[in-house]
This record gives structure tokens, C-alpha cells and sequence, in this order.
């Protein structure tokens, strides 16, 4: 009964964090509410007994690439956001198809079958080290895509300081 409980709690500190990032006016404040939302994610890695990915969560995420969006964001000197009225068209359609999107997922998630396709679920979970099968994962199966994100990271941070360092006429 704990876990579910702690699952819960972790899991609306979760939501809240991301409803006040999107929330925020200024860039900072939604910086910090994006750690919010990794620390919790990382609380519920631990409830799922994946401790290791627990840890890197925190390590990487809400410091080092956190730091990173901080450093962006005060290299650009983002104040806060100017308002606009918004699109007719986003509200028509973005409302009902977030709908109907939870209830698809939901409906995946309550239906009971243990496989989507040929996805599994907790197919990835074996009797080995934790440890051992993220680090196969990543540098065996995944090592491309890991690799094009790092390169997206550093081009992303590059466009920021050339952004930041064109002068204004």
C-alpha cells in the first residue's frame, strides 16, 4: 500500500511541475520547474527499483543539462514572454485531440494485454544487473540515437551563443 501511495504522491508532484512549467511566464522559473519534474521522475525510477537509472536521472538531467538550459537562457537574456492571443485552430483541434489521446493511452495502459505489437511491457527487464543492462542498451543497441543527441545538444548550444553574440542594428 506504501508504494502505491509514494507512487501517487511523486506522480502529482510530477503533473504539478509540469502544468506550472508551462505555467511560467519567465524562462527561469520554468527552468526550475523542469527540475521539479526530473527529480520527481527520478523518485519514481526509484520506486520501480531501477536505482541506477534513478541516479543518472538526477545526475544528468536536473544537473547537467539543466545547468546547460539555465546558461542558454541567461546567455540570451530571455525576459518574460510577450502575450498573443493564440490560435483558433490549436484551440479547436489541440483540446479534443489531447482527449482522445489520454484516452487511447489509457486505454492501452487498463486493457491487461502485456504486449502492444511487438512491444512488451517490461520486456526489457531481465534477471541480469541493472546497471549492466542499461549500459548494453545504450552503447550496443542505442549508441546512434545517444550519439545524434549529444551532437543536437552542442549545435543547440552553439546557435545560442551565436545568437547571443550577433550584434543588434
Amino acid at each position: 500500500m506504501m508504494p502505491q501511495i509514494l507512487f501517487l504522491f511523486f506522480a502529482a508532484i510530477c503533473v504539478a511541475g509540469a502544468i506550472n512549467l508551462v505555467l511560467q511566464r519567465h524562462p527561469i522559473n520554468s527552468a526550475l520547474s523542469l527540475v521539479v519534474v526530473m527529480a520527481s521522475l527520478a523518485a519514481l525510477y526509484l520506486l520501480l527499483g531501477a536505482e541506477f537509472v534513478g541516479a543518472v536521472h538526477v545526475i544528468v538531467y536536473a544537473g547537467a543539462i539543466m545547468v546547460l538550459f539555465v546558461f542558454v537562457i541567461m546567455l540570451l537574456n530571455a525576459g518574460a514572454e510577450e502575450q498573443s492571443q493564440g490560435s483558433r485552430i490549436a484551440l479547436l483541434i489541440g483540446g479534443p485531440g489531447v482527449a482522445v489521446f489520454a484516452g487511447v493511452l489509457m486505454w492501452l495502459v487498463t486493457r491487461g494485454d502485456k504486449a502492444i505489437g511487438n512491444a512488451k511491457v517490461g520486456g526489457m527487464i531481465s534477471s541480469g544487473d541493472n546497471t549492466h543492462n542499461v549500459a548494453s542498451l545504450l552503447f550496443k543497441e542505442f549508441l546512434l540515437p545517444f550519439e545524434v543527441t549529444s551532437v543536437l545538444i552542442l549545435i543547440a548550444i552553439m546557435g545560442a551563443v551565436v545568437l547571443a553574440s550577433r550584434k543588434e542594428s
